[in-house]
């Protein structure tokens, strides 16, 4: 994958979308969003549990994560497009042995769905993760695209983004006729996506390890939305960072959180040590822990040099967070969640009675083309 800056100009034209791990966090907003746009004719998602957010006129299909069933819906719908946001990056959301599933087995299950003759997909894109890179003490203060972690991974979760990410680049070499698009994301923060730092930063009282201050990165929730908006409506192969501008010392994180530190934890043995805080509710995963000691950055200017803009930078995403801590206990009673019903949705979907009239009008004149099948 080409380690330069390459832009390519498309034609405008109709796309039709894949996203996989429609029930996530990630899945739902990028579906959400990708519904306002004009030239995306078609969203179809998979996902193993029902949806999590209202849809408009996103098809959902529950399925696993069989290669030969999702390829059947790849090649019934005509998909061109395929956005991967089923990767767990935070271990306390689910089991191991799931994740691993999800990260390793699922990765390479949807490549398989995706390639081979006649497959009408153009352009792959994964969620990936910072996590490639790890954290130790002798890292760079920035990681660049081409950069390579500096010490074998130590703990699962690392581990599986490393062999996802190897299994699609393998696949972005061998599929010429596909644009494959990674986006490292760094550490997400934000009022909705729930992680194991926003879990940490809620606490009266953040813990430290003794003697380490770590210069951490952040980017918001909605700029993560936007970014993977960016790649699905460009030419964009290659691997690319996506972190905010700049980092903060954990202790200045807690300033402008108006928290205090609570700097007990030792710098060694921290993962048994932890066990007090789990009791307490709070959990600091493993792939965390070294965040906590040694912090990490990565280099953004590829993925602004392509046109991407970011909202937040990694002090306003922080501030931004504060202030829904603030709000958080006012709003917990308005808030409403979404339940997906199918009978419900296919009704409101098909039936003829709950269309409004401009579209009925076109339905019946012809112009608007048959949902396709699967």
């Amino acid at each position: 994958m080409s380690a330069g800056v390459e832009v390519i100009a498309e034609r405008p034209e109709r796309r039709r979308v894949l996203i996989t791990g429609l029930s996530s966090y990630w899945g739902g907003r990028l579906a959400q969003a990708l519904e306002a746009f004009a030239e995306i004719e078609a969203i179809v998602g998979v996902d193993s549990r029902d949806p999590t957010r209202e849809l408009e006129r996103t098809e959902f299909v529950k399925v696993s994560n069989q290669h030969a069933l999702i390829q059947r819906i790849v090649r019934a719908a005509r998909i061109d497009t395929v956005i991967d946001a089923r990767l767990v990056v935070d271990s306390i959301t689910t089991s191991r042995q799931r994740a691993h599933e999800s990260n390793v087995i699922g990765t390479m299950n949807l490549l398989a769905a995706c390639a081979g003759e006649g497959s009408p997909v153009r352009k792959f894109i994964f969620k990936s993760s910072a996590h490639v890179y790890g954290s130790a003490q002798t890292d760079p203060a920035f990681f660049t695209e081409t950069m390579a972690r500096s010490s074998p991974a130590s703990n699962p979760i690392e581990r599986d983004v490393a062999e996802a990410e190897a299994s699609v680049i393998d696949f972005a070499t061998k599929q010429r006729n596909v644009d494959v698009t990674v986006l490292r994301c760094a550490n997400v923060l934000g009022p909705d996506v729930n992680t194991s730092f926003s879990k940490l930063f809620a606490l009266p009282l953040i813990p430290m390890i003794a003697g380490f201050d770590p210069r951490l990165q952040f980017v918001h929730e909605d700029d993560v939305v936007h970014a993977l908006e960016h790649a699905a409506v460009h030419r964009l192969p290659g691997v690319y960072n996506v972190g905010a501008d700049g980092v903060l010392a954990l202790s200045e994180i807690i300033g402008l959180l108006g928290k205090r530190p609570l700097p007990v934890l030792p710098p060694w043995g921290t993962g048994v040590l932890t066990s007090p805080l789990r009791a307490l509710g709070v959990q600091i995963p493993p792939e965390m822990q070294s965040l906590m000691r040694f912090g990490r950055g990565i280099d953004n200017r590829r993925y602004k040099a392509s046109g991407f803009e970011y909202g937040y930078t990694t002090r306003e995403a922080v501030r931004a967070f504060s202030e829904h801590l603030r709000l958080q206990p006012i709003l917990r009673g308005v808030e409403s969640s979404y339940t997906y019903e199918g009978e419900v949705e296919r009704f409101l979907r098909r039936s003829p009675l709950t269309r409004q009239p401009e579209e009925r009008d076109r339905r019946t004149s012809g112009t608007e083309q048959e949902p396709f099948g699967i």
